[in-house]
C-alpha cells in the first residue's frame, strides 16, 4: 500500500486515477478547491478528501510533511487555454507556481518520495508542423496556459537531475471518458459533443472541422500515469495518447453513428491560439510498456453508454 497525493483529484483524470488507487487498495488524499473539480466524482471512494487551493503554501507544506506521501500526481490546474490569455496571472499562479513551490518544499524537507508526476499537456507543441509530435520535438507555446506547463514540466524533469526528486512529466493529448463535466468552460470538446448530442442542442463548431486530434480514452491515461510513476528510469517526459490522428468532423461522424442520432452544428470561426494538428509518436512511453487498450470508436461507445445510465 502506498501513500499518494492527486492535486485536482476531484476532477475529471484525477478522479477516475483516484477510484483505480483506491480499488488497489491505497492510501488517497485528494486535494481540490472544486473550482472545476466536482465532489460527486468521489462518491464512494474510501480517500481523504481536502477543499483547498493548491496555491496556499503554508497548507501545502504542511500536508506534505504530515503524509510524507510515497507519490504525487499533480494534476491541480486552470486547465482552460481561453481562460489563460484572460487571466495570466492568475492561472500562472495555480500552473507554474505552486508547482514550483510545491518540489522546493519536498527537496528542503528532504521529503521520502518515490516520484512526483507532472501532468503537462500537448498544447506546448504548438502549431509547428512538424508531425508526429514526439519528446523531441520542437516547443512552440502559443498561450500562457502552454508556456507555464512547459516551464514546469521543466522544473519538474531538472528537479530529479539538480537534487535527486525522482520525478517525471507527461503530455496528455485530448483525453475523454466519464466525469468530464460539459457545464464547464474548460471542459473538452468530446464531453460539450457529448452533452449536445444527448440533448438534441447544437454543437459550436470552431473553425472548419478540418483540425485534428489524437484522442485517449481515460482509462488508458489512468493506465500510462501509474506506469510512469513506477517504471520510469530516470525523469524525462512523456506522450500520453493513443497514437492516432482524427479530424474532428471524423469524430463527429464516428460518434453519430455510435449515438445514432445526427449532431446539430453551427460553425463559428477559428479561435486564436487554437491548434490545428496534434497526433502524438507515443514509442516513447510504449518502451517502458505502455499499450492502448481502447481505440477511439470501443472508448466512445463506453463513454455514451455511461452518460445515457448515470
Amino acid at each position: 500500500m502506498s501513500k499518494v497525493l492527486i492535486t485536482g483529484g476531484a476532477g475529471f483524470i484525477g478522479s477516475n486515477l483516484a477510484k483505480a488507487l483506491v480499488k488497489d487498495g491505497n492510501e488517497v488524499v485528494v486535494v481540490d478547491d472544486l473550482s472545476m473539480g466536482q465532489i460527486e466524482n468521489l462518491a464512494g471512494l474510501d480517500l481523504e478528501f481536502l477543499e483547498h487551493d493548491v496555491t496556499d503554501k503554508e497548507f501545502m507544506h504542511h500536508l506534505l510533511r504530515r503524509y510524507k506521501f510515497d507519490y504525487i500526481f499533480f494534476l491541480a490546474a486552470v486547465a482552460s487555454v481561453a481562460d489563460s490569455v484572460e487571466r495570466p496571472l492568475e492561472t500562472h499562479a495555480v500552473n507554474q507556481e505552486a508547482v514550483l513551490d510545491t518540489l522546493e518544499f519536498i527537496h528542503h524537507d528532504d521529503l521520502p518520495l518515490k516520484r512526483f508526476v507532472f501532468t503537462s499537456s500537448a498544447a506546448v507543441y504548438g502549431n509547428l508542423p512538424d508531425m508526429p509530435k514526439s519528446e523531441t520535438t520542437r516547443c512552440q507555446p502559443l498561450t500562457p496556459y502552454a508556456v507555464d506547463k512547459y516551464a514546469s514540466e521543466r522544473f519538474t524533469i531538472d528537479y530529479e537531475g539538480l537534487y535527486g526528486i525522482p520525478t517525471v512529466a507527461v503530455r496528455f493529448f485530448n483525453v475523454f471518458g466519464p466525469n468530464q463535466n460539459p457545464e464547464s468552460p474548460y471542459s473538452g470538446v468530446l464531453s460539450i459533443i457529448t452533452d449536445k448530442l444527448k440533448n438534441d442542442e447544437i454543437f459550436t463548431l470552431y473553425g472548419d472541422g478540418s483540425q485534428t486530434r489524437d484522442f485517449v480514452y481515460v482509462a488508458d491515461v489512468v493506465k500510462a500515469l501509474r506506469l510512469v510513476a513506477t517504471k520510469t528510469p530516470k525523469a524525462t517526459v512523456y506522450n500520453v495518447a493513443q497514437g492516432g490522428e482524427t479530424s474532428l468532423l471524423d469524430m463527429i461522424r464516428i460518434y453519430e453513428k455510435v449515438a445514432g442520432k445526427k449532431l446539430k452544428i453551427k460553425q463559428m470561426p477559428a479561435r486564436k491560439g487554437d491548434i490545428t494538428k496534434s497526433v502524438a509518436d507515443i514509442s516513447k512511453i510504449k518502451s517502458i510498456g505502455f499499450k492502448p487498450d481502447w481505440p477511439l470508436e470501443r472508448g466512445l461507445r463506453v463513454y455514451w453508454e455511461y452518460e445515457n445510465n448515470k
